[in-house]
C-alpha cells in the first residue's frame, strides 16, 4: 500500500466533490435547480469514491497493516471532512433557495 497515493486519491476525490457542491450552489442561486441537483449528484459520487479509499485504509489497519500517519494523510483527511461538511451545508442552502422561490 502506497500511503502517498492513497492520500492523493482522497484529496482528488474530495476536491472534486467540493467543487461540484459549490457548482450546485451557484446553480441554485441562479434558480437552476435541476442543474443544481445534477451537480449535487456528482458531488455525492465523488465523495463516495473518497470515502471508499478511506474505508480501504481503515480495513487494512484492522487487518494489522498499519499505515504511517504523515502530514499528507492528515491533509487528505482534512480535505475529506471539509468537503463532506461543505456538501451537507450546501444541500441545506439549496433547500432554502428552493423554498424562497416557491
Amino acid at each position: 500500500m502506497n500511503i502517498e497515493m492513497v492520500a492523493m486519491e482522497i484529496i482528488l476525490y474530495s476536491g472534486n466533490s467540493r467543487s461540484e457542491a459549490f457548482q450546485a450552489l451557484k446553480f441554485a442561486k441562479e434558480g437552476k435547480f435541476e442543474e443544481a441537483q445534477e451537480s449535487l449528484k456528482l458531488a455525492k459520487e465523488e465523495a463516495l469514491k473518497a470515502h471508499k479509499v478511506q474505508t480501504n485504509l481503515i480495513q487494512e489497519e484492522a487487518r494489522g497493516n498499519k499505515a504511517e500517519i504523515g502530514l499528507l494523510l492528515v491533509h487528505a483527511q482534512d480535505h475529506l471532512m471539509t468537503s463532506m461538511l461543505a456538501k451537507d451545508l450546501i444541500e441545506e442552502m439549496i433547500d432554502l433557495y428552493k423554498n424562497k422561490n416557491n
